[in-house]
C-alpha cells in the first residue's frame, strides 16, 4: 500500500493537471463558439456554389471537358486537413484512418497535408508527404485554398494526377464530427441533386459556351469546397478539443476523490496504530 506522502503527492500531481484540462477546455469553447459562428455564416456561399454546379451540369448535356474525365494517371492526390496540436480525443487519428483504412494504394497516393499531425501521422506510415501547408490552419483564409486548389488543378489538367480527394472533418454539431472523404476531381454530384436540377423549369444560357463556363465555376466550386472544408475543420477541432479536455477533467476529478478516500484510510490506519501502540505501552508500564 502506498504510504500518505506518495498519496499525498500524486494527489496534488493530478489537481494541476486539472486545472490545465480546465484552462484549455475553457480555451476550446471560446474558440469553439467563434468557429461555429464563421462556419454557419459560411455554409449558405457553399451550398449555393454546389447546387449552381449541379444546375450547369445538368444543363449542359454531355460537355467534353477536363475537369468532368478521369485522365489516365494512376496517381491520386488527398488533400488531408488535420490539427496541428494534439490533446483532441480521436480527431486526427479519425481523419488519418480515412486514408490508410480505405482502397488507396500507397505507392499511388501524393499527401497535400494541412495539419502537423497528419504530416507526422501519415508520414510515420510511409506515405508520401507532397506538400506541406500546416501553418494554415492557425488563420484559414479563402487565398490559401485558392493557391493550393491552383496548383493541384493545374497537375490534374496536365495529367499528372488522375484524381483529387479531399479528408476533412465535418462539422455537424458541437459534439457530433464525422470524418468525410470527398471526391473533388474529376466532378462527381449527387444524383438526387442532377435529377432535381433537371426537372427545373428554369433555363440557363452559357456564355460564350459550356466548356468556358465551367472553366471558370469549376475551380471556384473546388476552392470552395476546400475552404468550407477548412473552416468545418476548425470548428471540429475546438469541439473535440473541448470534449476531451471535459473528459480528461472529470476523470481527473474522480482521481482525486479515490486518491482523498485512500489517504484518510491511511491517515486512520495510522491513527489507530498509534493509538494501539500507546496502549500496550500504558499496560506494560502499569
Amino acid at each position: 500500500m502506498a504510504s500518505m506522502r506518495d498519496i499525498k503527492r500524486r494527489k496534488s500531481s493530478i489537481s494541476s493537471t486539472q486545472q490545465i484540462t480546465k484552462a484549455m477546455k475553457l480555451v476550446s469553447t471560446v474558440k469553439l463558439q467563434k468557429a461555429k459562428t464563421h462556419a454557419e455564416a459560411t455554409t449558405p456561399y457553399f451550398d449555393s456554389m454546389y447546387k449552381t454546379v449541379c444546375s450547369m451540369l445538368a444543363k449542359a448535356g454531355t460537355v467534353n471537358h477536363p475537369y468532368l474525365q478521369k485522365q489516365k494517371s494512376t496517381q491520386k492526390a488527398i488533400i488531408v486537413i488535420s490539427s496541428n496540436r494534439g490533446l483532441a480525443g480521436g480527431y486526427n487519428s479519425n481523419v488519418i484512418k480515412l486514408i490508410t483504412g480505405g482502397e488507396f494504394e500507397k505507392e499511388d497516393l501524393l499527401i497535400y497535408a494541412i495539419g502537423h499531425k497528419g504530416v507526422e501521422g501519415l508520414h510515420h506510415r510511409g506515405y508520401e508527404i507532397a506538400m506541406d501547408e500546416s501553418a494554415i490552419m492557425e488563420a484559414p483564409m479563402y487565398d490559401d485554398a485558392s493557391r493550393i486548389c491552383e496548383e493541384l488543378l493545374k497537375k490534374y489538367v496536365a495529367g499528372e494526377i488522375g484524381e483529387i480527394y479531399l479528408a476533412y472533418t465535418h462539422f455537424k454539431n458541437t459534439v457530433v464530427h464525422v470524418p468525410t472523404l470527398m471526391k473533388l476531381l474529376p466532378v462527381e454530384l449527387d444524383k438526387q441533386e442532377l435529377e432535381a436540377s433537371k426537372e427545373a423549369t428554369l433555363l440557363m444560357n452559357f456564355e460564350p459556351n459550356e466548356e468556358a463556363a465551367l472553366e471558370m465555376i469549376v475551380p471556384k466550386y473546388v476552392t470552395s469546397l476546400l475552404y468550407g472544408a477548412l473552416i468545418e475543420a476548425v470548428a471540429s477541432e475546438n469541439g473535440a478539443r473541448m470534449q476531451a479536455m471535459d473528459s480528461a477533467t472529470s476523470n481527473a476529478e474522480d482521481m482525486i476523490d479515490d486518491l482523498t478516500l485512500k489517504y484518510n484510510r491511511a491517515r486512520q490506519g495510522s491513527i489507530t496504530q498509534e493509538l494501539t501502540e500507546i496502549i500496550a505501552g500504558a499496560e506494560a508500564i502499569s
